[in-house]
């Protein structure tokens, strides 16, 4: 696990399941289909993106395939430290 995804999931396992990391949540899996996190969850994964990574995120990157699950997230960090906004979202597109 690299580590932006290690500080990812930290942050989903202290904040969305309350410290409880059965092992169960791979970082592939769906949090929307897992029930674990609203809109409101996904506004604060974004604060955290933003103040953690020194990222900005635009309007018209909060869409569900980038924010639903740790390896998404991680790869749109990636992707932003080394890609424009019309790059990013091709990725996604696909």
């Amino acid at each position: 696990m690299n580590p932006i995804e290690k500080n990812l999931r930290q942050f989903v396992v202290e904040t969305f399941l309350f410290g409880n990391d059965d092992g169960k949540l791979s970082n592939r899996d769906s949090f929307i289909d897992k029930g674990l996190i609203d809109s409101m969850g996904i506004l604060n994964l974004v604060s955290h993106v933003e103040s953690t990574y020194g990222i900005q995120v635009a309007d018209s990157e909060l869409i569900p395939e980038i924010w639903d699950s740790v390896s998404s997230i991680a790869n749109f960090i990636v992707a932003k430290g080394t890609a424009d906004v019309a790059q990013v979202q091709k990725i996604y597109a696909r």
